[in-house]
């Protein structure tokens, strides 16, 4: 078992089975905090900062935030849910977008997203790996059309996609990330 230093000490947010724990580390949050400063303006950019770091806002930290910037948890909670870039669920490492626009639809991009969850164990309502590496989303349009179909994966598109390519992009996200661990 642990001493009480060890547990204070903990940084892991996250069970094996990526469940959150009832409690967390709030050193990491006070520092995005203390970036902005507890002003309830910042309320925004707190909140990109805490999902850059976790790739999603833990519902269990709005209580603290509240606290810290004196504003109430249900305004946290609304500024959390009202920008579609905001998550409430954990996301992977690798977030793969697929756009299914009219052009990209068209084009056949949902036999790409198909292939995607298929290759990853994934459903329409299962959209992030058990191993928290991938996410696969719909997105209504990515503005690329005259690449059409496109697909994304964190910040980098791929053009003219067909379900052939999904394999050997899974593969080398698979590849940098065995590099990285």
């Amino acid at each position: 078992m642990p001493g009480k230093d060890e547990q204070k000490n903990k940084s892991q947010l996250f069970l094996k089975e990526g469940s959150m724990k009832n409690t967390f580390e709030h050193t990491a949050i006070d520092e995005i905090i203390n970036e902005f400063g507890r002003d309830p303006s910042w309320v925004m950019a707190i909140l990109q900062g805490i999902q850059e770091k976790y790739r999603y806002l833990p519902k269990e930290f709005f209580p603290y935030i509240s606290k810290r910037l004196r504003v109430s948890e249900a305004s946290i909670y609304s500024v959390a849910t009202f920008y579609e870039n905001f998550s409430l669920e954990a996301k992977g490492k690798y977030i793969i977008k697929v756009c299914d626009g009219t052009a990209c639809h068209v084009r056949r991009s949902i036999p790409i997203l198909e292939r995607l969850r298929t290759d990853l164990n994934l459903s329409e309502k299962e959209k992030t790996t058990k191993d928290l590496n991938f996410t696969v989303e719909t997105v209504s349009c990515l503005g690329a059309c005259g690449l059409a179909p496109v697909v994304t994966v964190n910040d980098t598109l791929y053009k003219h996609v067909k379900v052939e390519d999904v394999k050997g992009i899974l593969a080398n996200l698979k590849e940098v990330s065995n590099g990285n661990n």
